[in-house]
């Protein structure tokens, strides 16, 4: 296990599932540690320490990454075992969908709860750790529905449109630190995110993909580590798009 991120310390929420369970296979193919932080799903954070089989590589985290409180607590507890932070991508989110008129003020929140603010906490306390190395890359997951809003998505579009300028800004705000803030903006992914769909709602998200195809987790991981990466050291702010021409 060795390449371009062999030493670094990297976390990915979201990160034994989906897209974010992608990410973290492909930081450990490339030598770092990864700190994999899943909200609740005990079952799937198992499976994936059992079968990365990546020892004192890998560790699995339960976090709710909505919680302020929370967040700084498990950086105190993170810094003290690591010193150094090199990279976080953001790729914890969730969907509440609904037409706006039948939205419960619960599922509104919720999802912005997670989606947003959950970045904006994993984000200003690893600022902090990467500020003391003057290196860092963060790494967004958002999606192109904050660009282009899908009915029954206010919530869901909300989010990820926030995630992108919260990302523009706090680029702006670190750039002389050498930290890079990007996004990485996934169109339809073929995940356990989109699994609760039915069939004939797929086959019509298809039709609108140019490629006439979903995406592999995979395939957004590439691009994760591309900004993670040496190469892209003077790409900051930016949001990249995954979405086979969505």
């Amino acid at each position: 296990m060795i390449g371009e991120h062999e030493g670094r310390n990297a976390i990915v929420t979201g990160g034994v599932k989906g897209i974010g369970l992608a990410v973290s296979l492909a930081l450990l193919g490339e030598g770092a540690h990864v700190t994999a932080i899943y909200a609740s799903d005990d079952a799937a954070a198992e499976k994936f320490r059992e079968e990365a089989n990546a020892g004192n590589m890998l560790e699995t985290v339960k976090l709710d990454v909505s919680g302020y409180d929370a967040c700084e607590a498990f950086y105190k507890t993170y810094e003290e075992k690591y010193k150094s932070l090199d990279i976080l991508v953001n790729s914890a989110g969730i969907r509440r969908d609904s037409v706006v008129g039948m939205m419960k003020e619960e599922d509104w929140r919720r999802v912005l709860e997670i989606n947003l603010s959950g970045s904006f906490n994993m984000s200003k306390f690893a600022v902090k750790v990467m500020m003391k190395k003057r290196f860092g890359r963060i790494i967004s997951i958002t999606s192109p529905i904050g660009r282009i809003g899908f009915a029954g998505q206010a919530n869901y579009a909300a989010s990820k449109a926030g995630q992108v300028g919260f990302s523009r800004a706090l680029a702006k705000e670190v750039a002389t630190r050498k930290i890079t803030v990007n996004c990485v903006s996934p169109g339809f992914i073929d995940t356990d995110f989109i699994g609760d769909l039915p069939e004939e709602q797929k086959k019509e998200y298809a039709k609108q993909v140019p490629m006439r195809r979903f995406g592999a987790p995979e395939e957004v991981a590439h691009s994760v580590m591309f900004l993670a990466g040496e190469k892209a050291a003077y790409i900051t702010g930016a949001t990249l798009e995954i979405s086979g021409g969505l």
